[in-house]
């Protein structure tokens, strides 16, 4: 077991041994004007906690937050979409730039075929 033996230390002031001797040492002067002090930053925490605590400051911040999330999400959305198109654009024609008519022509057909029946089904609803 280790020995216990009170050390003496230099008092920096922090410890509640020295607050004490600090408080019997202040004038009621200096006492009542701490007291002001932290009244006035107790104030100023309350102001706070209610500004933060108010309803419309609840709603703004999370309108803030949709927004942003709204933004980043469209922003994601379009860079796919950009790849997406720049990707199909590039399968779509040679490295030399010129049109791949292999690959354009199925595409085309699908294309006019789905509108037909589009058309079709349209008028076979209204008539």
């Amino acid at each position: 077991m280790a020995d216990y033996a009170p050390q003496d230390h230099d008092d920096d002031g922090g410890s509640a041994v020295s607050e004490a001797r600090t408080r019997e040492a202040r004038t009621p002067a200096q006492i009542e004007a701490d007291i002001v002090r932290r009244r006035e930053q107790l104030a100023e925490t309350l102001d706070e906690i209610g500004v933060r605590m108010h309803p419309k400051t609840i709603i703004g911040d999370a309108k803030a937050r949709v927004a942003s999330t709204v933004d980043n999400t469209a922003g994601r959305a379009f860079a796919t979409v950009n790849r997406v198109v720049t990707d199909l654009k590039d399968s779509l024609r040679h490295d030399d730039g010129t049109p791949r008519v292999d690959r354009i022509v199925p595409i085309a057909l699908v294309a006019v075929s789905l509108v037909g029946l589009v058309v079709v089904s349209a008028r076979r609803r209204r008539g």
